[in-house]
């Protein structure tokens, strides 16, 4: 929407005043799984509604435009939260070089400081919260609604500037930068100096991304001392939802390779820089969700990915379940029952005891990668 255009929160709508026109009115849920019916219905509606009247005097005149989302659906899902939102509003916004007001829908405090490092770097404005902020807004501009093109990526021919998933990765340095040297000095002291004399480290790091509940490594401590004689220096990373996203960000871009089972915390392949290894470990019943969401993601970012399937005698179905059983035998049957029931047990019933013989190939591998690049 170009011209003179009000946003007024009190009647959940975005007018195009004084527009000599004869559209109608429009009605949209901006969030971006417009596939998903159910998901969209519980999505905050906006009117827009274009109208030959000046509308409702401002409160506040911004000289930049506005870009509306709802930060409502799946958000509270680190996947969703860079997938549905994040990425796609970096898709929308960048090329208006932070000068631009993000008008936010289903406004959450908390999913803003979250997300206060990567928004201040699309944005030179607070964000506006839509429900609570009654005041009537009033832009040049107004995109409703956020552009998204494939799961955790950027097709940079539809971006005007050929924008790619690796100028995202940018712009997260770009963030995350300022506020990890601040992480530095508050380490600072005794500790730190003695850090500093010491013999630098110059094995391969490797980060073991640990779940808490379903899909856990059961036997993670072999794990961690199988890839310590293999030569890497290991350390298992334990985020949860209260985990600052500039300490992941800060122990992951420093790795050379990120070993996880498939899982949102898989999301995080984003903050490992392009040239290192990810692993990801894919349970029964997820060879699809875990080569889309993750596998094919972590290639367009230029990561070397190894993707490494399990047997059934790696997962812990193998105790629950007869050897014969289309569970172990056959997943992808019991996938064509419905969502409900591969939540209920390959998602959420479902651990990893790996066969360290075998995955050690994949380690040897990793190792022999990163020492190859270093030479």
């Amino acid at each position: 929407m170009r011209g003179d255009v009000r946003a007024d929160a009190s009647s959940s709508s975005v007018f195009l005043c004084n527009s000599n026109t004869t559209r109608q009115e429009r009605r949209i849920r901006p969030y971006t799984r417009k596939w998903e019916a159910g998901t969209m219905s519980r999505i905050d509606e906006l009117r827009l509604r274009p109208t030959n009247e000046t509308g409702s005097a401002c409160d506040v005149v911004h000289d930049v435009p506005a870009v509306f989302f709802s930060t409502g659906g799946y958000t509270g899902n680190v996947y969703h939260e860079f997938n549905d939102g994040i990425i796609p509003l970096y898709v929308t916004s960048q090329k208006f070089n932070r000068k631009v007001v993000f008008v936010i829908l289903e406004y959450h405090d908390w999913w803003v400081s979250k997300y206060a490092n990567i928004l201040s770097r699309l944005s030179d404005f607070d964000p506006i919260d839509f429900g609570s902020d009654k005041r009537v807004h009033c832009f040049p501009e107004a995109i409703v609604g956020l552009k998204i093109h494939d799961e955790l990526a950027i097709d940079s021919t539809k971006m005007e500037n050929n924008k790619t998933i690796r100028d995202f990765r940018n712009l997260l340095d770009e963030s995350y930068k300022p506020r990890i040297e601040h992480i530095k000095q508050e380490e600072g002291g005794a500790d730190n100096k003695q850090q500093r004399i010491r013999t630098p480290d110059s094995r391969p790091r490797l980060v073991v991304v640990s779940r808490n509940g379903s899909r856990g490594i059961e036997n993670e401590p072999e794990l961690v001392n199988l890839a310590a004689k293999i030569g890497f220096r290991v350390e298992v990373l334990r985020p949860d939802r209260t985990t600052e996203l500039a300490k992941i960000y800060r122990s992951l871009n420093s790795s050379d390779v990120m070993i996880g089972v498939h899982g949102a915390a898989m999301t995080h392949l984003l903050f490992m820089r392009p040239g290192t290894v990810f692993i990801q470990i894919v349970p029964l019943g997820t060879d699809w969700a875990a080569e889309t969401y993750y596998g094919e993601p972590a290639k367009k970012l230029g990561l070397e990915y190894m993707g490494y399937k399990i047997l059934p005698s790696e997962s812990s179905l193998y105790r629950e379940y007869e050897k014969d059983d289309a569970v172990l035998r056959d997943p992808e049957s019991v996938n064509a029952r419905g969502w409900e029931v591969t939540k209920r047990v390959y998602l959420d019933g479902q651990n990893v005891r790996l066969d360290l013989h075998r995955f050690r190939k994949r380690l040897v591998k990793a190792y022999g990668i990163l020492k190859q690049r270093r030479r």
